[in-house]
């Protein structure tokens, strides 16, 4: 009886022989295609039928390149605009700064303008803050009496009036402003010369003409410039504008109400005028209880 291995165990040609004869095919298929082209077609056909499953192998990898390239995307927009918002917020603070400087400058202007329409000499000072008191209103500059700052020199800003220097300290110097109750100007009525004395009005930021007939010259619209007979305030300052003129038949007086021209309030650069003004004997100086122009 013959004993042969079972097929599991049965060993063909070996290895080498295999690799022999595999390369010679090889290269015998090599030399027949590039000569001849006999497997065009056929790579063709096997490359058309396999590329269904080329993309079905290629799919997830697509997937998830998608998705990442989405999430991607969505994080630069972000960035993005955020960085664009930031931009807005930084272009629209230049643009704010440069209207700001651009205004200021235009006041500067108009500022040195009234110094050399005031005619005399001026002290260029800085406004640094407005106190809170609605019926004493006052404002405080940085120049004092270091710098020559006196009390009852006049203030005046680009469109005119804003106050008279009241208190004095080294360093700085409050003014009284316009508006004050208890500041009386000597105006007079540019269109018709009527003097008379103005005050602070009963509202705030206002100013009055007290104690005129009812029947005196003054309108609506009227300016109201500083007279100069108390020999403090330059004649010609422009101070207000008449705004309502009231007059009654049970009243001797008309109520006038005027609004100052200046900007009373909020101003950052100010002119004091140096007017050589003659204080009362054995008053002081840094005080505020006698100033000229002020109401007796």
């Amino acid at each position: 009886m013959e004993l042969q291995p079972p097929p599991f165990f049965r060993q063909g040609p070996s290895a080498l022989a295999r690799l022999i004869f595999f390369a010679g095919l090889s290269l015998v298929l090599l030399v027949v295609d590039a000569r001849m082209h006999t497997l065009e077609a056929l790579r063709l056909t096997v490359g058309t039928a396999l590329y269904p499953l080329q993309r079905g192998a290629l799919w997830p990898s697509e997937i998830a390149r998608a998705v990442a390239g989405h999430f991607s995307d969505v994080a630069t927009l972000r960035r993005e605009n955020d960085e664009l918002r930031r931009q807005r917020l930084a272009d629209a603070t230049e643009r704010q700064q440069a209207e700001q400087l651009a205004a200021e400058n235009t006041r500067l202007r108009a500022l040195v303008d009234a110094r050399a329409r005031a005619g005399i000499a001026t002290l260029m000072v800085e406004a640094l803050y407005d106190t809170h008191d609605p019926f004493t209103p006052r404002v405080v500059i940085d120049r004092g009496s270091q710098a020559g700052v006196r009390v009852a020199e006049p203030v005046i800003d680009e469109l005119g009036l804003v106050g008279q220097v009241v208190r004095t300290f080294p360093f700085t110097a409050e003014i009284a402003l316009a508006t004050d109750r208890e500041q009386a100007t000597p105006v007079q009525v540019r269109r018709t010369g009527l003097r008379t004395l103005a005050s602070g009005g009963d509202e705030p930021g206002t100013i009055e003409l007290r104690f005129l007939a009812a029947n005196a010259d003054v309108q609506e619209g009227d300016q109201l410039v500083t007279s100069g007979l108390d020999g403090v305030y330059p004649p010609g300052l422009p101070v207000a504008r008449v705004r309502t003129v009231v007059r009654t038949s049970d009243s001797t007086f008309a109520r006038i109400v005027a609004d100052p021209v200046a900007h009373i309030r909020g101003a950052s650069m100010l002119l004091v005028l140096r007017v050589e003004a003659q204080l009362p004997e054995g008053s002081d100086p840094n005080a505020a209880a006698v100033v000229p122009g002020a109401r007796p």
